[in-house]
């Protein structure tokens, strides 16, 4: 991603010069324009640096970047965040990444350009190298459900290993031995981690990995559906699932009824997230809790104090996972 420095270069011009030209200050001549204009088209570069403006400006909007704000996690998380904003006199905007990198980069220049001071940025597309360079142009950008090491004191995330680890111990402690997992087939970090922890468990209680046992599908009802359905046409000797999330989990359920399987007692199940969900589904879901909303709270703060120019500085900035347990696990003899 090219930077100012990359476009004053090319352009042979000063930092200061090309800062002008983006913000179209009558300062700048003619023939720096055309230098500097014809270099960032050569360069690829977006003039997201017109950010730097918003020093000397003042605005009412925050900036949010989601998944997808129809999904109910992402809902739950802009609630949180839009409740800590309003407190403090601002107003949401909202952009939807769809776990895009050109999506998701399209959203936050949108949200830079309609000045908004402080952002909370949810992305699963973009490289660690884009978001360190957005950083450095938005003070007041915070990074949720993701650990960068270069910017970790603008980052709230969580230990999704450690999330899925506790979900399968909690099934081997209870006796099982043979134990699927429905995983996203999503490309993105939560659900590598997620599947790394159901595997690190397997390995540490010395318990048989196979491929074979786990089976993929959309992060959704219909993805666990299918997921589950593939299981079991395999003829696997099941008697647990851990599950990518909540959702997975009731289209698993869902299978097994349809199937004349019953949960828990032939097969238990574990999901993730601990969404709204899961205590409505039959059995009720046993799961792990995400605190996207203290998250939310803490991530929302921290960025509001950064657009403000005051030293802040997360207290927590890697949450843990932690079991909630209903009646969707039995124990084995």
């Amino acid at each position: 991603m090219a930077t100012i420095k990359d476009v004053a270069k090319e352009a042979q011009v000063s930092i200061a010069t090309v800062s002008r030209v983006i913000n179209k200050s009558p300062k700048a001549s003619q023939t720096s324009i055309e230098a500097v204009t014809l270099a960032m088209k050569k360069l690829g570069y977006r003039p997201n640096a017109a950010a730097r403006a918003l020093v000397n400006q003042s605005s009412q909007a925050m900036g949010v970047l989601v998944g997808d704000v129809s999904d109910p996690f992402f809902g739950a998380m802009v609630k949180a965040i839009d409740t800590v904003a309003t407190a403090q006199g601002k107003h949401l905007l909202i952009g939807n990444g769809f776990h895009s990198a050109q999506k998701e980069r399209e959203a936050i220049e949108l949200l830079i350009h309609h000045r908004c001071e402080a952002l909370v940025i949810h992305s699963k597309g973009l490289s660690n190298e884009e978001l360190i360079e957005f950083s450095k142009e938005i003070q007041g950008m915070v990074i949720i459900n993701r650990f960068i090491p270069e910017i970790a004191e603008r980052c709230i995330a969580l230990d999704n290993i450690k999330g899925s680890y506790t979900a399968t111990e909690f099934l081997i402690k209870n006796g099982h031995k043979h134990i699927g997992y429905i995983c996203s087939n999503h490309d993105i970090e939560d659900t590598e981690h997620r599947k790394q922890g159901y595997l690190q468990a397997l390995k540490d209680y010395g318990l048989p990995y196979s491929e074979n046992y786990i089976d993929y599908g959309l992060p959704n009802e219909a993805g666990g559906e299918e997921a589950m359905t593939n299981l079991l046409t395999k003829g696997l000797p099941l008697t647990a699932i851990a599950t990518y999330n909540d959702y997975m989990a009731a289209g698993c359920l869902s299978v097994l009824d349809e199937n004349g399987i019953h949960a828990p007692h032939d097969i238990s199940i574990v999901g993730y997230d601990n969404t709204i969900i899961s205590r409505y589904l039959h059995p009720k879901l046993t799961t792990m809790h995400y605190p996207i909303q203290l998250m939310a709270e803490k991530a929302t703060l921290l960025a509001l104090s950064l657009a403000n120019n005051q030293l802040a500085k997360a207290e927590t900035s890697m949450y843990v996972p932690t079991l909630v347990k209903r009646l969707s696990v039995k124990t084995l003899d």
